[in-house]
């Protein structure tokens, strides 16, 4: 649970009292806190149990969407590690996008603030502003969705009590969910357990780990993290060789630089078990697809990250032990209590 504050109330001047939120610290997980530098917090949106309340009800609140049947939730389910079981999403007017829906977890340390497969979005809090008013997706106006919450007979109290006095805005809004999403922390998988002391692995998930770590064999810690940097992400845009050409430009799309077409974020491998399809585009419904496009699927590109470092030989070609127990080790990531922590359900 995260430490908490008793809550106070300020005098105006007109002489009225105002009640101040409550303030709710993320609390780090001892595996982050040993590692890894501690997430900043905006300044302007500190972390409150009332805008945490706040952000978890609009996350699951199908309001937001145009036609008020869609939320967050149903593209980002905790079920599924905050992501969508299918390849695509569908939105409000049953169309589908061309991109995975990102798992949503650990985002506080996310620590250059891009965010979406491409990095188009600096900030959380801007990072909801987007699916509220996309066509494929919500398919909103924040105007008719500042409307609907003013008039709600819940919301205008609960916007007052996480952010004072004032109109509800958009902006408010998006920092209620930011505030909610960046509770969302999962680090109490076996692996973690495993380095705290607190479990044993099998020899096939040892292995897996082995083949994980060893740039000759599976290579895979470079963008995916190792034991100091309980991420399993660095959080950096790749061309991981999924295509000789690109029909989706990614960061490319972005920044206009060719040498960016064809890579994308990097994705966190925790909870993997619960997180497919895989890829930004969701194209490998299993891990053993994942694995054998690295081990013998990688296509060449110009833009082509110079750690795929055996394109040349289309992978670092594992054997069927090796796959087999990567996976297991990959598995052993998965965190069975943040899928069915009640903190972060409906």
């Amino acid at each position: 649970m995260a430490t908490v504050f008793n809550c106070s109330d300020n005098k105006t001047d007109d002489g009225d009292y105002v009640s101040q939120p409550t303030p709710a610290p993320l609390n780090i997980p001892q595996i982050f806190s040993e590692n890894i530098l501690d997430p900043v917090i905006p300044i302007d949106n500190p972390q409150t149990i009332e805008g945490i309340a706040l952000g978890k009800k609009l996350f699951f609140d199908p309001l937001l969407s145009g036609n008020q049947t869609q939320s967050c939730a149903d593209c980002h389910s905790p079920q599924n590690a905050f992501t969508d079981n299918t390849r695509f999403s569908e939105g409000i007017d049953g169309i589908f996008g061309n991109r995975n829906s990102m798992p949503l977890f650990n985002l506080a340390w996310n620590y250059d603030e891009k965010f979406f497969w491409d990095g188009r979005v600096f900030s959380l809090e801007h990072q909801a502003l987007e699916p509220v008013t996309n066509p494929i997706e919500m398919h909103n106006t924040w105007e008719v969705v500042v409307d609907r919450l003013t008039q709600h007979p819940e919301y205008p109290n609960m916007f007052s009590n996480a952010f004072g006095n004032g109109p509800i805005t958009r902006e408010k809004v998006t920092k209620a969910i930011a505030q909610f999403e960046r509770t969302l922390i999962s680090a109490n998988s076996k692996f973690d357990r495993y380095l705290l002391g607190e479990a044993q692995l099998t020899p096939q998930e040892l292995n897996g780990f082995n083949v994980f770590m060893d740039e000759e064999r599976g290579d895979c810690f470079h963008c995916h993290g190792n034991p100091n940097n309980p991420l399993w992400t660095d959080n950096i845009f790749h061309n991981n060789g999924l295509d000789a050409t690109f029909s989706d430009l990614g960061l490319g799309e972005v920044t206009g630089d060719p040498a960016d077409n064809g890579k994308f974020k990097s994705p966190s491998l925790r909870n993997l078990a619960y997180s497919a399809p895989y890829m930004h585009d969701g194209r490998f419904n299993t891990l053993e697809e994942v694995i054998n496009h690295y081990s013998e699927g990688l296509q060449n590109s110009p833009t082509i990250d110079p750690l795929m470092k055996k394109v040349d030989e289309g992978g670092v070609n594992l054997s069927d032990q090796d796959k087999a127990d990567l996976k297991a080790f990959l598995l052993a990531l998965s965190d069975p209590s943040f899928i069915n922590n009640p903190d972060f359900q409906n």
